[in-house]
C-alpha cells in the first residue's frame, strides 16, 4: 500500500516540480530543464528528481549546481502545494538515459547504413 501512495506522491510531485522550475526559479544558472521522472521512498522521506537538461557540459554543471543551491526554496514550496505531514528530502540527478537511447539508435542506423 505504501508504494502505491509513493508513487502517486512522486506523480504529484513531478507535476508541481515542472511548474515550479518554470514560474519560480529566477536563478540565470538554471537552464532549460525537463524532469523525467521524480522516485520517492516507501516512508516519503527522500525523493530523487531526474532531469534532462538542455546544453554543454558545463551548462548542466551549473544548472545542477543552482537547483541544488535553491534546494530549500523547491522543498518549501512542494510542501505548500502538496500536503505532507514531512515533505521529502530532495536530490537532484540528471538523466542520461535519453542520450543513451540516441547513442543506441545512431549505432543501429549506422550499422543498418553500412548492411546497404
Amino acid at each position: 500500500m505504501s508504494q502505491l501512495r509513493a508513487n502517486r506522491v512522486a506523480e504529484q510531485m513531478k507535476k508541481e516540480l515542472g511548474d515550479i522550475l518554470n514560474r519560480k526559479i529566477k536563478d540565470p544558472r538554471v537552464g532549460f530543464v525537463t524532469i523525467t521522472d521524480v522516485e520517492v521512498t516507501g516512508d516519503l522521506q527522500q525523493a530523487t528528481i531526474y532531469l534532462t537538461i538542455l546544453g554543454s557540459e558545463d551548462e548542466k554543471e551549473a544548472t545542477l549546481v543552482g537547483l541544488t543551491k535553491a534546494k530549500g526554496f523547491i522543498r518549501s514550496e512542494i510542501g505548500h502545494r502538496i500536503r505532507l505531514r514531512k515533505t521529502p528530502e530532495l536530490f537532484f540527478e540528471i538523466d542520461h538515459t535519453i542520450e543513451t537511447g540516441n547513442r543506441i539508435e545512431k549505432l543501429i542506423r549506422d550499422l543498418h547504413d553500412s548492411n546497404d
